[in-house]
């Protein structure tokens, strides 16, 4: 008596069909990934886009509310002719232009980065702000307008390219035509053969007034 046939075993054709089957279902499962990849990438990106964007506008809102700060005070002479800046200057570190009560400024709020002022002579104005920091790190910034005579405006260049923590450039609606700053100091000079800019120099280049002692001023701006 013959054994009946077994239906269960699979037959080639079954085979090849299952592990069709198989593939699509696998090929399926690989798009979803992809899509779900994409999509949480897209999320991820507009996440950062959307952060980006909120830290410009922020950027620009400490930019457009630092550079108001303008602090009140005057100028008191001593006998020399040597002015102090009558109200604490305020020190912070800001974007965009800060406005200042004096001209050329002798503190207040400022840019971060520093003019270089290792004896540096400039032939253009300089930014206030960047300035400014320089005389935070204990320089004596000289200027002139175009009333200088140009002996003077020579002999006090080749004065600053030997002094460390000076720098100079000219400034043309300064109301005097040679001035010497520091900071929270400020005096006028006749001529660079004026006794009273080596006083000025010898007192404030680094002197006690310097707010930070020893900082440096290399490493900053240029022209």
């Amino acid at each position: 008596m013959g054994s009946a046939k077994n239906t269960s075993t699979p037959s080639a054709t079954d085979r090849r069909e299952r592990i069709e089957e198989m593939r699509r279902a696998e090929r399926a499962r690989a798009r979803r990934g992809r899509i779900a990849v994409v999509s949480v990438s897209t999320v991820v990106v507009a996440a950062l886009i959307g952060v980006g964007a909120w830290a410009v506008t922020r950027g620009g809102d400490d930019k457009d509310t630092s550079s108001d700060a303008k602090p009140a005070g005057h100028f008191t002479y001593d006998k020399d002719g040597v002015g102090t800046w009558s109200a604490k200057l305020t020190r912070n570190h800001v974007g965009g232009k800060p406005t200042y009560p004096m001209n050329p400024p002798v503190g207040g709020d400022h840019n971060q980065v520093w003019m270089n002022c290792n004896g540096d002579v400039y032939e253009k104005p300089l930014a206030n702000e960047h300035a400014v920091h320089s005389l935070e790190h204990g320089a004596v910034w000289v200027t002139y307008n175009d009333k200088a005579p140009q002996k003077d405006v020579e002999a006090l260049a080749a004065k600053v390219k030997q002094t460390p923590y000076t720098l100079m450039s000219p400034i043309a609606d300064q109301k005097d035509p040679i001035m010497l700053s520091a900071w929270g100091h400020q005096r006028t000079v006749k001529s660079a053969g004026d006794p009273a800019a080596a006083k000025f120099f010898a007192a404030f280049v680094q002197g006690k007034q310097t707010p930070e002692m020893g900082a440096p001023c290399t490493g900053g701006l240029g022209q």
